[in-house]
């Protein structure tokens, strides 16, 4: 028995090390080496300062700026360690509430505007962090920075076709615009 106890203890104490010291530190040397930037969480710096990740959404009200999807996460908007979506079906009235919420901000900030409103610039995504919208929603948005900024609508089109990604490997998901990177780039612009 005492035995079989010690070979036991011995097995804990080896697999811990193993799986718990040596094949994380193995594992992040290795994404170190060959994905730096991701490894690091693909953030985004200016002017040697982090100011976000191209993998969550940050939260923009500013009619200057393009916006993002809305988030559901608790506590404050884009809260990478809460991430969830609201759960809300489609007949719950605080969904309802929440949709109608926005689309009366961008009406209110556009009123000109008479396009359909791109169902992802009114719902949250899944993990209530995506920080990409749709090109339909970017293309959208347009005549209003374009306004704000004072610049032309030709301008800020190219900048959202600039920044427009392609499907992952061709095939998954549709075209998509980073929104934080786009912003940064209208800021560069004027």
């Amino acid at each position: 028995m005492l035995r079989q106890l010690r070979i036991g203890i011995i097995f804990l104490v080896l697999f811990t090390v193993l799986t718990g010291i040596i094949y994380p530190l193995v594992v992040t040397g290795i994404a170190q080496t060959a994905f730096p930037h991701q490894a690091d969480g693909s953030l985004i710096s200016e002017n040697g300062k982090d100011i976000g990740s191209e993998l969550i959404g940050q939260p923009f009200s500013d009619p200057k700026y393009f916006w993002g999807r809305l988030s559901a996460t608790a506590s404050f908007p884009y809260n990478a360690s809460a991430s969830s979506g609201s759960n809300y079906g489609p007949l719950n009235s605080a969904l309802t509430e929440a949709i109608q919420a926005r689309i009366d901000a961008l009406k209110a900030v556009d009123p000109a505007n008479t396009q359909p409103i791109p169902v992802d610039l009114v719902t949250s995504s899944a993990s209530g962090l995506d920080p990409d919208i749709s090109v339909a929603a970017a293309l959208y948005q347009v005549p209003r920075v374009a306004q704000y900024r004072g610049l032309t609508e030709q301008q800020v089109y190219s900048l959202v076709d600039r920044f427009t990604e392609d499907r992952q490997f061709g095939i998954l998901g549709e075209p998509r615009v980073n929104v934080l990177k786009l912003n940064l780039a209208l800021d560069e612009l004027k």
